[in-house]
């Protein structure tokens, strides 16, 4: 290796590194972005199924705090039963047919995911697909 150079080299390693990360950070958070906006993971819908809109953090927070919900973190754990060894990766509270649901997306240790539909009353598994 010619001199100075395996000195370049460990000086750009980190940043090299630093870069790959960096773009995994990004599409994490433009799948954030997506989130904020109120999309749910995409899937086929049926014309006859009901609409269903998700509530910003901020509703989500007036809900719990006028206790019409349970917390998220009931519905998480109501997620974790249903999916056990899962890790829950997006957590969303939607409006569907005048109901508020929580729309939670579990990742499996076999790399799938499952949905999960928890009622935000009762924080009762409602449906899993």
């Amino acid at each position: 290796m010619v001199p100075g150079m395996r000195q370049l080299a460990l000086l750009l390693l980190p940043a090299l590194v630093g870069l790959a990360g960096a773009s995994g950070w990004l599409a994490a958070a433009e799948e954030r972005d997506e989130t904020a906006t109120g999309a749910v993971p995409a899937r086929p819908i049926k014309a006859a199924e009901t609409t269903q809109t998700c509530l910003s953090s901020g509703d989500l927070r007036e809900a719990v705090a006028e206790k019409r919900v349970v917390e998220p973190v009931a519905a998480i754990r109501a997620a974790r039963a249903a999916v056990p060894r899962a890790d829950i990766v997006r957590a969303n509270l939607c409006r569907r047919d005048e109901t508020l649901v929580y729309m939670l997306t579990a990742l499996r240790k076999d790399g799938q995911f499952v949905h999960v539909m928890v009622d935000a009353r009762s924080g009762q598994v409602s449906g899993q697909w």
